[in-house]
């Protein structure tokens, strides 16, 4: 069975740094693209970053770009977003997403608040 946790949310202030994480399993994850979303309360879901199965290229929203990094350990499955700087804007459910097996998972809750 497919499975992919997310987990490192939680209340940060304004300019910190938080790390998420999401584990993989019941799948090749070194075959598959990834990506997180996020979807803050009345808003769409939106793309945040994107990283290919292959040669590990990576791509990101403008709202993001040059303060997230995404990455990912093959050998562990597991997927990663370094988020710096951070805005209250950035408060949102982050949700690590395999797009090739329309799989999801439950999601994990970054607050960014004084």
């Amino acid at each position: 069975q497919v499975q992919l946790v997310e987990s490192g949310g939680g209340l940060v202030q304004p300019g910190g740094s938080l790390r998420l994480s999401c584990a993989a399993s019941g799948f090749t994850f070194s075959s598959y693209a990834m990506t997180w979303y996020r979807q803050a309360p009345g808003k769409e879901r939106e793309l945040v970053a994107f990283i290919t199965s292959t040669d590990g290229s990576t791509n990101y929203a403008d709202s993001v770009k040059g303060r997230f990094t995404i990455s990912r350990d093959n050998k562990k499955g597991t997927l990663y977003l370094r988020m710096n700087m951070l805005k209250p804007g950035d408060t949102a459910v982050y949700y690590c997403n395999a797009p090739s097996l329309h799989a999801w998972g439950q999601g994990t809750l970054v607050t960014v608040s004084s």
